[in-house]
């Protein structure tokens, strides 16, 4: 690759490991800049706040959740009220957001601390350790090429707790620093500009942190491509003169309890084609149409760490697709992986047809459940906004486990119907498919076109088109290109039970 004045690094966040730990009040007096202070509604809060119910209300701080109170003091760490709300139990959104508005609070100190609060929970102490190391790492990641790229945005983050809970809590600590890193690796690569992260960077990449998170990186270039007839990600990359990649993630545990393919769009940059976009912020933002892609990636680099016992296989299809006097045209006919044909109608509906490839591939081993995930039709952006995704699938099994995963993780996604009876908008007069349907229900006539390629196996479809990007930062969620559905996908494997038809689903086949 040619290094250009543009050849930013685009996982800046693996550069930047925050110290992350247990400690007593006493140690945070000692190392913090900031302590967070949970405070319930109407409650007193704790001695160490340094003032009583009283005193915050006259400063308009009333324990509403969400609110911060930001209480200098002449010695030690600044103390941040953190308003919980109503005095029932606290679960891990909860936990999570006001972590990240303690973050947000304060966002000249480096040093934090946050406690644990003495009351019940409504989760174990793990959890809420985890949640809020999640919440303050995460409201505190940055992508940044400027003059100050180099300075970290956070330097440690200790968790206040009772000497009698520090193991437990250190649990907790650890598996929201693992999950939050691999978070703020998938942000990286969806911010990263288009001209760094290339196809062929983003195998580099692959590379570079698969091997040590115990995954097997294989690299697909354009030859091998054609020689596996990938027609799908060939067609898609006529038009660029960057090469495509198809990057193979493995992890494999020792006696597996299931088996996992994860398939992740992964377009660097979509200017649609011949179907050119407008010349508006979203093409802009086309950088991010690789999103799904880095999801798989970044998920798939926490699941050793964590203990994953399900085997997973991930698939990154990677291109530009971009306009030139090579492109892909409208009604040329492209010929997938397993053989079916495809006449284009639209060159701006493009990933699915570099998908279609790889869940053609999926299919050919023994795999239990497939899911994809992709920054596809601006249909489900217009359905759902920038907070909920999209999924379909032809497994009620491996929906409702993605719906469970995404809940818990507060990455939600609400089920589309799989209406067959739209299936008949694909009819193509001159191939097996078109790869668009009509002007209307346009995510589920894409995952349609999916479902043509998994060959039966229980699979699933999350569209991200409108999570993948937000216009402002909320809680722990960051403005620009999110990184959605790395969380959603590790929880997922995490919990994954196989589909009591997926033996029956691949013997069908």
């Amino acid at each position: 690759m040619n290094t250009t004045r543009d050849d930013f690094d685009p996982i800046p966040s693996t550069r930047h490991r925050i110290p992350v730990g247990v400690g007593s009040l006493k140690q945070a007096e000692e190392a913090a800049d900031a302590l967070a202070v949970p405070v319930a509604l109407g409650k007193e809060p704790p001695d160490e706040l340094g003032t009583d119910a009283a005193g915050l209300a006259s400063a308009g701080f009333t324990g509403e959740r969400g609110q911060t109170l930001v209480r200098t003091r002449e010695n030690g760490p600044v103390r941040v009220a953190v308003g919980t709300g109503a005095p029932e139990r606290i679960d891990a959104t909860l936990a999570r957001d006001l972590a990240a508005e303690f973050a947000r609070a304060v966002p000249w100190h480096k040093r934090l601390a946050i406690e644990v609060p003495s009351r019940d929970l409504g989760i174990s102490r793990a959890e809420f350790a985890q949640a809020v190391t999640e919440g303050v790492l995460l409201a505190r990641w940055r992508y940044f090429v400027g003059k100050d790229a180099d300075r970290a945005p956070l330097e440690s983050l200790l968790v206040v707790a009772p000497d009698e809970d520090a193991e437990e809590i250190g649990r907790g600590v650890e598996r929201g620093r693992i999950i939050a890193e691999a978070y703020c690796l998938g942000r990286d690569l969806a911010n990263c500009p288009a001209t760094t992260l290339s196809a062929v960077r983003m195998a580099e990449v692959a590379q570079e942190v698969g091997p040590p998170a115990g995954l097997v990186v294989e690299v697909f270039d354009k030859d091998q491509l054609i020689e596996l007839g990938c027609g799908g990600l060939l067609g898609v990359n006529r038009g660029s003169v960057e090469p495509p990649r198809m990057i193979r993630l493995r992890y494999q545990p020792e006696n597996p309890t299931g088996r996992i393919a994860l398939v992740g769009k992964g377009v660097m940059y979509d200017s649609g084609g011949i179907s050119l976009k407008p010349s508006d912020e979203s093409h802009a933002q086309m950088k991010n149409d690789m999103t799904g892609a880095a999801a798989v990636l970044a998920s798939m680099t926490a699941l050793q760490a964590l203990g994953c016992t399900a085997a997973v296989t991930g698939y990154l299809m990677c291109t530009d697709n971009m306009p030139s006097g090579s492109a892909m045209k409208l009604g040329d006919v492209l010929r997938m992986r397993n053989g079916t044909t495809v006449e284009v109608l639209n060159t701006d509906a493009e990933g699915r047809l570099v998908m279609a490839d790889a869940l053609a591939l999926a299919t050919e081993e023994p795999v239990d459940a497939i899911v994809d995930i992709a920054t596809l039709t601006g249909a489900c952006l217009r359905t759902f906004g920038v907070e909920i995704a999209g999924v379909m699938g032809n497994n009620s099994a491996v929906v409702e486990q993605l719906r469970r995963a995404g809940d818990v993780v507060d990455e939600p996604v609400w089920e589309l119907p799989l209406h067959r009876p739209y299936r008949s908008q694909l009819d193509s007069s001159i191939a097996d498919l078109t790869n668009m349907g009509g002007v209307n229900a346009g995510s589920i006539t894409a995952a349609l076109f999916l479902e043509e390629f998994v060959d039966g196996r229980p699979w699933a479809h999350v569209d991200i088109a409108g999570t993948a990007q937000l216009p402002a930062p909320r809680t722990w969620r960051n403005k620009g290109a999110t990184g959605f559905g790395t969380k959603l996908l590790i929880e997922f494997a995490l919990g994954f039970a196989r589909p009591a038809d997926a033996d029956s689903a691949a013997a069908a086949s």
